[in-house]
């Protein structure tokens, strides 16, 4: 596996460069219009959504321990649509303003079996607003890719984080092995599926003798990658080889 060295300051820069893309795309569309990539959603929901995903990030990132925060609250009623843009604006500048001032290494509350560091938060918003932000796009008739390199970091992300901690799409009893592509950046991953686990291989330090052959194989661009792993775009969108099972057993909940 490639890793993508990736900092605090490349996580802030990609959501300084994908909010207001989101603020845009969000008022092009417009409240009631479907958005396609999350079947049963409107645009208005996707706002809703992430300001109150925001203000609690911005409220509970910067307690300093790692015990569970209060769960976040969707105020009610919903806000007219003025109001709602406003917000959205309002909390995508308060986080980022929020994250901009928290140490990597201060202790936080995070899902995964990971190090509880806030530093988790600078990643997970960064990939939450720019799917997001292709989300709204979407929705606006026109989605543009996520940068390559943010994307490369967003299958990481999925493969590291998302699928150990068990947040799959559905269960699965498959094994092998998965070799992932990225075109545009340079990158592979190599992903052993035993049943309900999940183990990130290194193919630096892959002994010969280890059965690291792929049984399955997608390639695309990193966006694309991201965006299948994601459910946002059909597998279809990549290029396959062996059991596409394995592959659609990656897709993240």
């Amino acid at each position: 596996m490639n890793r993508l060295h990736a900092t605090k300051d490349f996580w802030l820069g990609a959501l300084r460069a994908d909010g207001p893309a989101l603020r845009d795309a969000v008022e092009e569309a417009g409240p009631e219009a479907a958005v396609p990539s999350c079947p049963g959603w409107i645009v208005a929901d996707l706002v809703e959504h992430l300001t109150s995903l925001m203000r609690w990030v911005r409220e509970t990132t910067t307690r300093g321990v790692i015990t569970r925060p209060p769960d976040r609250v969707v105020p009610e009623p919903r806000p007219e649509w003025s109001e709602a843009l406003e917000g959205l604006r309002r909390e995508l500048t308060g986080m980022t303003e929020t994250l901009d001032a928290l140490e990597p290494e201060l202790p936080a509350w995070t899902w995964p079996a990971q190090a509880k560091k806030a530093g988790f938060w600078h990643r997970r918003m960064a990939h939450e607003v720019s799917v997001h932000r292709w989300d709204a796009e979407a929705a606006a008739g026109r989605p543009t890719p996520i940068e390559t390199k943010l994307a490369a970091d967003g299958v990481t992300e999925i493969l590291d984080t998302w699928l150990p901690a068990g947040r799959r799409h559905e269960a699965t009893n498959l094994q092998g092995v998965v070799h992932l592509v990225a075109t545009d950046a340079a990158y592979e991953w190599f992903l052993r599926l035993r049943g309900t686990g999940v183990a990130l291989l290194d193919t630096g330090t892959i002994l010969d003798s280890d059965d690291h052959h792929a049984r399955a194989e997608a390639t695309g661009t990193a966006s694309d990658l991201q965006l299948a792993l994601m459910g946002r775009r059909p597998l279809d969108v990549l290029t396959l080889g062996g059991d596409r099972r394995l592959v659609a057993a990656l897709h993240a909940a």
